[in-house]
């Protein structure tokens, strides 16, 4: 057979309805796993850069806390010496004690939202990444049933492509 054959052969079959009725629904599927990667991709990203911001803020409440402790040997040691020279050094560093206790509270909290958030992104690109294995499938039982024409293959392309589709629509669903 030549090569203008075969493609005269090939135009021919493409336009068989059984073809067009899979061809248009798997393009779709294909737009949807598309927009399903690209997603997924995303909240990554954002997953990684709010654990990474947890982290800084975790950092800097060890330093918080470097610096609470440093003001209570201060405090300690001012205190010992018993004198009124040092009585308002100690007071000073007292002082310290409460502000950064109170700042290392405050970055706590910050760290732990984002903590929150970075497992809410994570678990939101898990059902994407779930989501777009069964429009894979949908994509490859579609192939199937324009090669094969059953329209058994082509049922199960759909209904693979409708559980991939609520599975990625269920990140919606993820709250923190």
């Amino acid at each position: 057979m030549s090569v203008d054959e075969e493609l005269h052969e090939h135009a021919e079959h493409a336009k068989e309805p059984f073809d067009k009725k899979v061809a248009v629904p798997m393009a779709v599927i294909a737009a949807m796993l598309a927009i399903d990667g690209v997603m997924a991709h995303l909240l990554t990203t954002e997953e990684l850069l709010a654990q990474q911001k947890a982290s800084d803020q975790w950092s800097y409440y060890q330093a918080k806390s470097i610096r609470r402790y440093n003001s209570e040997i201060a405090t300690e040691i001012f205190k010992g010496f018993h004198n009124e020279l040092t009585e308002p050094s100690a007071a000073k560093y007292e002082k310290n004690i409460e502000k950064y206790r109170k700042e290392s509270d405050e970055v706590s909290d910050k760290a732990k939202e984002f903590e929150a958030e970075s497992k809410m992104k994570g678990d939101q690109a898990h059902r994407l990444d779930f989501g777009e294995v069964f429009l894979e499938l949908g994509i490859v039982f579609a192939s199937m049933a324009i090669l094969t024409k059953s329209n058994l293959i082509w049922f199960a392309s759909m209904g693979s492509a409708l559980v991939g589709l609520a599975i990625a629509l269920s990140m919606f669903l993820v709250k923190s």
